[in-house]
């Protein structure tokens, strides 16, 4: 993967351990020499892990909607930045940038991006891995959800294997690079099991 999207937060949450994880994934990504794309924002996790990134010499670009660029803090020192007009054309460019996804701990925007990525995959049009950073569990109920609605009738079980899931930023993209390798969704590991993240 040259490049992966990362979705959070743009706040920081009320633990070090996500900010620490955030500055991790930064790391992580840069060790992999892979390029970061995120919402373009300088403030919240998204913040920490553009900063990281940068000053580690990797590369970032972020993708803002001009009504957001002041409210959530564009940040002015990146690889590059881009400036559209509607947060539609935000997730659909930082999309095309990238070859893989990853959501870290955040709120409705951090989940909207998360789950439209996900039905995208499962409607066939992308076939990039997409990763949960489950970092203090923080994933643990949504994943139970997803368990849920698979069990209930509404994922099905290909689908509920779709996605990689870890608490550790470095182990995360070795699995999505390992899911990237393979072409039959039937031989995909079920890292979406919650009862084998803990």
């Amino acid at each position: 993967m040259k490049s992966v999207c990362v979705y959070c937060g743009a706040r920081t949450g009320n633990a070090d351990i996500y900010r620490a994880q955030a500055a991790a994934l930064g790391a992580a990504l840069v060790n992999n020499n892979t390029a970061l794309v995120y919402g373009g924002g300088n403030v919240g996790l998204m913040g920490i892990v553009a900063d990281e990134v940068m000053q580690r010499g990797g590369m970032v670009t972020g993708v803002i909607p001009d009504p957001l660029l002041a409210r959530e803090v564009g940040h002015d020192g990146l690889t590059k930045l881009h400036v559209v007009k509607s947060m539609h054309e935000r997730k659909a460019l930082m999309a095309d940038l990238s070859d893989g996804f990853i959501a870290m701990p955040g709120g409705f925007g951090t989940l909207d991006e998360l789950f439209e990525i996900l039905t995208w995959a499962q409607l066939g049009f992308h076939n990039k891995p997409v990763g949960l950073l489950n970092t203090a569990g923080y994933f643990d109920h949504l994943l139970q959800f997803i368990d849920h609605a698979a069990n209930e009738g509404f994922i099905g079980e290909e689908n509920r294997r779709m996605f990689c899931v870890a608490s550790d930023p470095a182990q995360l993209l070795q699995q999505m690079q390992a899911l990237q390798s393979l072409t039959n969704t039937e031989d995909l590991p079920d890292y979406a099991n919650a009862n084998d993240l803990r």
